[in-house]
């Protein structure tokens, strides 16, 4: 996999969890899903094959069934803004799984996002959605804070679906 098909330099630095090159803004966002092994199990899985993304009412087109480096993924939003990115690392650890994406050109933003489900040891179950981005399309670029209100909105509904989808029945709140 070639960094040169990105639109930013820092490929794969969600991997250090609060790591922001210069010029982009910071998220991360953590979302407490539930605990217990069977939870933790659910989450992982749901994010791995795009489940969590696809409850979301997001279009979601992979060149794979599950996230493992270099699948493409196009996320389609309002039926409109296709954001096309690349999956750079996966994970899956016995309290770790997760992955994360980079932006390749005509995303409305740049830069790189993970999407990360941890069981800690009291057995509670975590996601976290690490990012970092600027806008890479005028509409991006206007929308200014908005955009980033929207980034931040979007990172909390990851956790709201997909500790629904780990708990099964769980408040989607």
């Amino acid at each position: 996999m070639s960094s040169e098909d990105f639109t930013y330099a820092d490929v794969g630095a969600t991997r250090e969890e609060h790591f922001c090159p210069p010029g982009f803004h910071p998220m991360n966002v953590r979302t407490r899903l539930g605990e217990g092994e069977e939870v933790f199990q659910r989450a992982s899985e749901a994010v791995l094959t795009w489940e969590m993304h696809r409850a979301m009412g997001v279009g979601v087109d992979a060149s794979a069934e599950r996230a493992a480096p270099g699948v493409d993924v196009t996320v389609t939003l309002a039926g409109m803004i296709k954001a096309p990115c690349r999956v750079v690392w996966t994970l899956e650890e016995p309290r770790r799984t997760g992955w994360a994406y980079g932006t390749l050109t005509g995303h409305p933003e740049c830069g790189e996002e993970s999407f990360v489900v941890d069981r800690t040891g009291d057995g509670t179950v975590w996601l976290t959605v690490n990012a970092f981005s600027r806008p890479a399309k005028w509409y991006a670029r206007a929308g200014g804070l908005a955009t980033r209100g929207f980034q931040h909105a979007y990172a909390r509904r990851c956790g709201n679906v997909l500790r629904n989808l780990a708990t099964e029945g769980g408040e989607d709140t």
